[in-house]
C-alpha cells in the first residue's frame, strides 16, 4: 500500500487509512493488534467494548471492513495468525481431527492423515475461494464468517464438528450446527475467541461428502451445497447427517433426512427419501444466481449425489 492510499502509525500499531469509499468518504481508523497468546486476544476483545473484531487470514473481514458492513465495524482488528493455539493441526485415527482456527487451507488439503482419515474435509478445503485464497482463509474464518453459503460449515456439521471458544470465563465447547445464528451472526460472544474445530474419529463404515453447484469452478458462492456423512453396518444405515448451505439464512441440519436413512436399507429409495426431505427443509430466496425453486430442485440432487458419494467412501473404507 503507498503513502498516498495509507499511513502506518508505528508507534501505536494502528492502521490510518486515507483511501476514500466509492462514495469518496475517507475510511476510519482502524488500530491492530497482534495477539501471540489466546489470553491476549481476549483481553484485548474484552476491553474493546464489542468493537474489536479477531483476523486471522482476513479474505472476508477485510473486505467487509472496507465496504464499511454495519455487521463487522470494528475499532480494533486483533491479528490471531501468530498464537500457537489456533494453529494446530492434528490428525490421529485414534483421536481425531484438531484443526485450529487459524490454519489455512492448503494445510489442510495437504496433510497426509486428513486425505487418509477424512478425505471429504478435503471437499471443502480445496474448494474455497481460488489457490491464492486458500494460503490464507481457514475453516475457523469461514465457519465464524456464517455465510449461508460457507463451505466449510455443511461440512463440519455432517463430521459432528465441535467448536471449542474460549473466552474471559473459560472455554466451552459447542457442536458446529449451533454457532451460525444469522447471516453473519454467531453465538459466539464479542469478547470470546474460536480456538479450533474438533472433528470425533470415524466409526467403521463412516463415509462423507460434500458437494456444491456453482457457475464457474473456482471462486465462486456456493448457489447450493450439500454435507453428508453415513454409517452402514451389514447393509443398513446406523447413523447419518445431512446439512445444507445456501438455502437458509444460515446452513442447516436436516434432521428430516436423517430420520429418512438411519435404519433403513441402503439403497436408491432411502437416498431418495433423504433427497426429499432436504428439498422440503430447504427455505432458499430468488437472488442473481437463482431462484428459490431452482435451489430446492438442487437440495435433492446434491444431497442424492452426496450421499452415493459419501456410500461408495464408506465401502473404500475411506
Amino acid at each position: 500500500m503507498n503513502c498516498k492510499a495509507a499511513e502506518r502509525k508505528a508507534n501505536k500499531g494502528c492502521w490510518i487509512k486515507r483511501c476514500p469509499d466509492k462514495g469518496g468518504n475517507l475510511l476510519k481508523w482502524i488500530d491492530y493488534e497482534n495477539a501471540k497468546t489466546v489470553d491476549e486476544a481476549i483481553k484485548i476483545l474484552s476491553q474493546s467494548g464489542g468493537k474489536a473484531r479477531p483476523m486471522a487470514g482476513g479474505t472476508d473481514l477485510i473486505v467487509q471492513l472496507r465496504n464499511k458492513d454495519p455487521r463487522t465495524d470494528a475499532d480494533v482488528v486483533v491479528d490471531i495468525k501468530d498464537i500457537p493455539d489456533l494453529n494446530v493441526l492434528q490428525c490421529d485415527p485414534k483421536t481425531g481431527l484438531t484443526i485450529g482456527a487459524a490454519v489455512p487451507l492448503y494445510k489442510i488439503y495437504n496433510d497426509d492423515n486428513v486425505k487418509k482419515y477424512f478425505p471429504a474435509i478435503i471437499d471443502s478445503a480445496s474448494l474455497i475461494g481460488g489457490v491464492l485464497i486458500q494460503g490464507r482463509a481457514s475453516f475457523g474464518g469461514n465457519l465464524c464468517n456464517a455465510a449461508p453459503s460457507g463451505d466449510a460449515i455443511p461440512n463440519l456439521i455432517a463430521h459432528n464438528g465441535i467448536a471449542t471458544i474460549a473466552g474471559p470465563n473459560g472455554t466451552r465447547d459447542v457442536p458446529v450446527e449451533d454457532i451460525c445464528t444469522g447471516p453473519r451472526q454467531t453465538s459466539i460472544g464479542n469478547d470470546e475467541l474460536l480456538i479450533s474445530i474438533n472433528l470425533p474419529v470415524p466409526a467403521a463404515g463412516f463415509g462423507a461428502s460434500y458437494i456444491r453447484f456453482t457457475p464457474r469452478n473456482e471462486m465462486d458462492i456456493a448457489v447450493v451445497g450439500a454435507g453428508v456423512s453415513v454409517n452402514i453396518s451389514e447393509g443398513k444405515f446406523t447413523a447419518a447427517r445431512v446439512s445444507l448451505a445456501s438455502v437458509a439464512p444460515t446452513p442447516i441440519y436436516v434432521e428430516n433426512a436423517v430420520n429418512a436413512l438411519v435404519g433403513e436399507t441402503v439403497g436408491d429409495a432411502a437416498i431418495q427419501r433423504a433427497a426429499n426431505a432436504a428439498r422440503e427443509a430447504a427455505k432458499p430466496i430468488s437472488d442473481m444466481r437463482g431462484t428459490a425453486e431452482y435451489r430446492k430442485h438442487l437440495c435433492e440432487v446434491l444431497t442424492r449425489r452426496a450421499l452415493n458419494a459419501a456410500i461408495e467412501r464408506a465401502k473404500e473404507g475411506k
